[in-house]
């Protein structure tokens, strides 16, 4: 049995993913903390995201699935972690509409499966420990909803009210995390987030999509008229916000996460194709500029307009803020992809993958 007082270790579930990775990069190389990631490594975990720190005596990584009960047990017995950060979850909208099943398994059925680990594992130890001890549940915005027509902003007391398959999936999940707190007195946390952006983004999500296919010369598509909102949060920003309320926040609270970057998803597009016009002397074959690529499509059904998020809950009460503003931000984007071409070449072919 550990003893009572101990230095942190965080099991990080989905730590191969796009915030899980850039929250391990974080804790070990600015907090010095050490870590466990946990990780099935499905299409969106990348071990190349971890390479960072993966030489780091910090560093432990576990690949297992979040879904299987003896594994998870196993886990908790071998790293007996003081926190647990779970941020395992299939998480994009237009896989959830055509394959919503893999959605309610991970997100909904994962979930459950952990918090009964963490529970059966929280209870073996010590007051003190158990005291200390941490399970923080990180979800997203779209529990909410829909904001269009209002000029309101989601906050940790908005009614939810999802509208896709992973919306409702991370809703039911939020929901679980409550109920173990409220019934077994488990000590939850959790947080709800705006749209990420950032390095290592898997290039599927508007940002690091358009990027790349505008480095290809492939069309950029826009849904629809381009006008949908979102808030967007610098991934990096988001790693500091998690640790910040995994030390002081409350016990049982929630905290919504924003970046104060409410921006059309025409106005993000339009923004990355003129940095690559200003950091690139060639054009894609036949345009003058990179905004050519520009090509409108179908909306995908059920799609929110709008999603903004106050966040002065946590910047009151914890004091956290974003450092990046999303002009900052989005530059940096850009670079780290015209850096690291040979990262996000191997996922587009699929490279990563292999052993």
């Amino acid at each position: 049995m550990p003893s009572a007082e101990r230095e942190p270790r965080i099991l990080v579930t989905g730590g191969a993913g796009f915030i899980g990775s850039a929250v391990v990069r974080y804790l070990v190389q600015d907090e010095r903390v050490a870590v466990c990631v946990v990780d099935a490594l499905t299409y969106a975990g990348n071990l190349e995201s971890l390479e960072p720190v993966a030489g780091s005596p910090l560093y432990q990584f576990i690949r297992a699935d979040i879904t299987d009960w003896d594994a998870m047990q196993a886990v908790f017995r071998s790293v007996q972690p003081t926190h647990v950060l779970h941020l395992a979850a299939e998480s994009h909208v237009d896989r959830s509409i055509t394959g919503p099943q893999a959605f309610i398994q991970t997100n909904v059925m994962g979930t459950c499966v952990l918090l009964e680990a963490a529970r059966a594992y929280w209870e073996t130890l010590p007051s003190e420990q158990q005291t200390s001890f941490r399970f923080h549940h990180v979800s997203t915005d779209e529990v909410f909803g829909d904001l269009e027509g209002s000029d309101t902003l989601f906050s940790e007391a908005t009614p939810y009210a999802p509208s896709s398959p992973y919306s409702a999936s991370k809703a039911g999940s939020d929901h679980l995390v409550r109920a173990w707190h409220r019934t077994y007195g488990l000590p939850v946390l959790i947080t709800n987030c705006s749209n990420n952006y950032g390095p290592y983004h898997f290039p599927e999500k508007l940002i690091p999509l358009t990027i790349v296919n505008a480095l290809e010369g492939r069309p950029v598509g826009v849904y629809g008229r381009g006008d949908q909102i979102r808030d967007w949060l610098y991934v990096e920003d988001h790693a500091r916000a998690l640790w910040c309320v995994l030390q002081q926040g409350v016990v049982g609270e929630t905290y919504a996460i924003g970046g104060h970057n409410e921006q059309t998803n025409l106005h993000v597009v339009h923004s990355i194709l003129t940095l690559l016009d200003d950091r690139l002397q060639t054009r894609p074959v036949g345009c003058k500029s990179h905004a050519e690529l520009i090509t409108f499509v179908t909306d995908r059904p059920g799609h929110d307009r709008r999603y903004a998020i106050d966040a002065s809950k946590i910047q009151a009460s914890l004091g956290w803020t974003p450092q990046e503003t999303f002009t900052s931000g989005l530059a940096k984007t850009v670079d780290w992809y015209l850096a690291n071409r040979v990262w996000w070449e191997r996922v587009r072919s699929g490279a990563y993958r292999q052993p």
